[in-house]
Formats: C-alpha cells, structure tokens, sequence
C-alpha cells in the first residue's frame, strides 16, 4: 500500500490500523467457522471466495480511508458500498467487520464539512447503502422482509447518524475555540493599538514640554556662537567675553527648564490665577495636600538630607520632575479607583546623594478587592517616562495585599555656576 503524497501520516495510521483489525476478525471467524461450522458463528456461512472476496472488501475499504480528508464525501459513500458488497458475497452476519471504516468515514466528513446541502445526501446514501447491507445480510440468515428491512434501516441509520451526531459536535466546539481565539486576537491587537497611540502621544507631549521651554534659550545661544566665530581672529578679547556669555546662558537655560516646568498644570482654569503648582517633585506635597482637603486618607513622609536653601528633588532634571510628578499624581488616581477607602501613603526620599526616590502605597482596600498586576495605560505612561528620563519604575503588590509604585529619578551633575577670567 503505497503512501499518496497528500495523505496526512495520521490518516495512514487510521487506514492501516483499521484494515488489521477487520482482517484479523475475518480471519478468526473463519478459522472459527472452519473448526465449529455447525456453531453458527457465522450465519450463513460464507463459501471460500466468499471469504476471499470479503477480504478484499475489507482491505479495499481500508485503504479508501486514507482519502478521508481530501475527499470524505466519497470515501463515506465507498465504505458504505462495502457493507453492502460483503452481504452480496455473503458474509451473513459477519458485514459487522465493515462498519468501523463506515463510522470512521462519517465522523470525518462530519469534523471536516458539517452538513449542507452537499454534504446531507451523501449521508442520506451512505445510510441507505449500509441498511441495504444489513437488510440483505438479514435475509440471508432467514429473516423475514418486513423485519430484515426494518433492522436495514436501524442499522444505517445508527452506522452514519451516530458518528455524524459527535463529529458536528466536535466541530462545533472547534468552531466556538476558534471564534474565542480570533476575538481574543482582535482585542489584543486592539489593546496594542492603543497601547502604541497612548505612547506616541506620552511622546508627543514630553517632547513639546521640552521645546516649549529651550527653544527660546537655544536660539539666543545659536546667534552668540555665529557671532563667536566672527570674533575669533578680529576681537579675541570680545570672543572670549561672548564664550562667558554662552557658559551663563547655558547654566540659566537648565535652571529656567527647571521653573518652567511649573508652568504646567491641571488646575489651569482655576477661579485663584495667583495659584501654582509646580509640577515637580516639591509640587508632590501640594498634591497630597490638596486630596487631603477633599477627604481622601493620604498621608506624606518625607526623608530630606538636604541642607540650606536646596529644594526637594535638587539636582534632579527637569523632565525627571515631571516623571515622578505624574508618576505620583497617577498612582494616587489608581488608588482611588482600585481600592477606594484604603489609606495611600506617599513617600518621598530625598537622602541619597545620587538619586530621589518617590513611592506610593495604598493598603489593601476593605470592600473591594486589590489592584490587579495587568499594567494600564498609565502605568505605561509611567515606564515611558521612566525610559525617556533613566529612571527606574518598580510595580506590584504589597505583602499585605495593597500595591506599590516605586519610582526612582538620578540627579544630574551639576555645572559649575563660575566662569574662569582670561586674561
């Protein structure tokens, strides 16, 4: 039995081990019949080319199996005709051997087409061909018409309408996995989307944050240095006085980005304009302040190893303020929304010479359950920011069943404010 190229391994497996086991009864009624032919073991019992004859039947039935995905409506309809050949070379009761290739045709047609106007009379025949095998193997064992007919039909029926009932259940439930895969699908691509949207537009309002605040700066610097070049060979004194002037504007810009930053804010229509709240690592405080005010439990600790007249956060940049502001301003919005009533406890550590770490924990809520571990868009928001700035987010849960945001912004070197004279 050779292999066709378009037959699945599975469906040579199906073919071969189906064809084993019908030859293998044939042979054990046969020798059964041959030692007890008075036992009714078979009845009628079949002549010699009977035998021989059903063999074939069996085999050629067999080997039609391995078409039984690339052409199941005739493969059903072949195998049904083999019920019907084996009671004609008069196998009497031993046509049951010809069933398992009929039932393993019908499941399949129904698995892969399920019924149809195509796929309904071929069926309808393959259950007819069958009750007409069974209701002539009938006759020959001495039933009446009326009653060889009648078990025929039973007996087709069940042989295709059984395997056909699980196979449109089978592929029913494929059909349902498959929908649920594809929608599943749709929504994470659809998530991703907007994944990517919010994103480009975290980016798109960094970057304007960052142009709104320089371009004024880096433009008075871009006109000194042309005129710098212009006075290097005929005023050098004048070139190196300008040089002075370059270094100054050049402090004052990351020291006006770091104000500016204040200009931002969300309670911009507000009936108090003499009002500010910078949106910086200081501006924290104000936040917390002002949640409490309307009611909510949070409390503010904050670890200051500065001295003099330094702020909260110094050294810190500009757009690193405006991260661990948003990250703080976001994360008490979370808190609210995912465990209403718990007490949030803000945390700014402002110790360590190299970095400012800002954290936000809420406690497990009482009447709701705890945030889950899904990232949102604003704690995408947040590892944007994070990204953008070289600051790193940590996010999860408390042992205690709340939830933590940890953001921790490094300090910038600071620039020497002094200028050295030239002579």
């Amino acid at each position: 039995m050779s292999q066709p190229s378009s037959v699945a391994p599975v469906d040579v497996r199906v073919a071969v081990g189906t064809g084993v086991v019908v030859l293998l009864g044939l042979a054990a009624l046969a020798v059964a019949t041959e030692l007890a032919p008075d036992a009714g073991v078979v009845d009628p019992v079949p002549s010699t080319a009977g035998w021989i004859l059903g063999a074939v039947t069996l085999l050629l039935q067999a080997t039609a199996l391995l078409w039984r995905r690339t052409a199941p409506r005739a493969v059903l309809l072949v195998t049904a005709l083999g019920m019907l050949l084996c009671a004609a070379w008069g196998l009497g009761n031993a046509i049951g051997l010809a069933q398992p290739a009929v039932l393993i045709a019908a499941y399949t047609l129904g698995v892969e087409r399920p019924l149809s106007r195509e796929t309904v009379p071929t069926f309808v025949g393959a259950a007819l061909l069958a009750g007409a095998g069974s209701a002539t193997a009938g006759l020959d064992g001495g039933e009446d018409l009326a009653v060889a007919i009648s078990l025929g039909l039973t007996q087709g029926v069940a042989t295709v309408g059984l395997p056909l009932a699980i196979g449109v259940v089978v592929a029913t439930r494929r059909e349902i996995r498959q929908a649920r895969a594809s929608r599943a699908d749709a929504l994470e691509r659809e998530h991703g989307a907007l994944v990517q949207a919010t994103v480009a537009r975290e980016r798109t309002a960094m970057a304007r944050e960052l142009h709104d605040i320089a371009a004024h700066h880096l433009s008075g610097i871009a006109v000194m240095t042309a005129a710098i070049r212009t006075q290097i060979d005929s005023d050098p004194e004048g070139a190196k006085a300008a040089v002075a002037q370059v270094r100054q504007q050049s402090t004052e810009v990351l020291r006006d980005l770091r104000s500016l930053v204040g200009l931002l804010r969300d309670d911009a229509g507000s009936a108090d304009p003499d009002r500010v709240r910078p949106e910086s690592i200081a501006g924290i405080t104000a936040l917390v302040q002002d949640l409490t005010t309307a009611g909510r439990d949070v409390g503010l600790t904050v670890l200051s190893g500065q001295s003099g007249d330094r702020p909260l956060g110094d050294g810190v940049g500009p757009l690193a303020q405006l991260a661990a502001y948003r990250m703080a301003q976001e994360s008490l919005a979370n808190a609210a929304r995912h465990a209403p009533g718990a007490r949030t406890e803000v945390v700014i550590d402002d110790r360590d010479p190299a970095a400012v770490e800002v954290r936000v924990r809420n406690d497990r809520p009482a009447a709701a359950p705890a945030p889950e571990g899904r990232d949102g868009f604003g704690i995408l928001g947040m590892r944007e920011r994070a990204d953008l700035t070289g600051a790193t987010l940590v996010v999860g849960p408390t042992p205690g069943g709340g939830w933590e945001v940890a953001l921790r912004v490094p300090r910038e070197q600071r620039l020497e404010t002094t200028t050295r004279e030239h002579a």
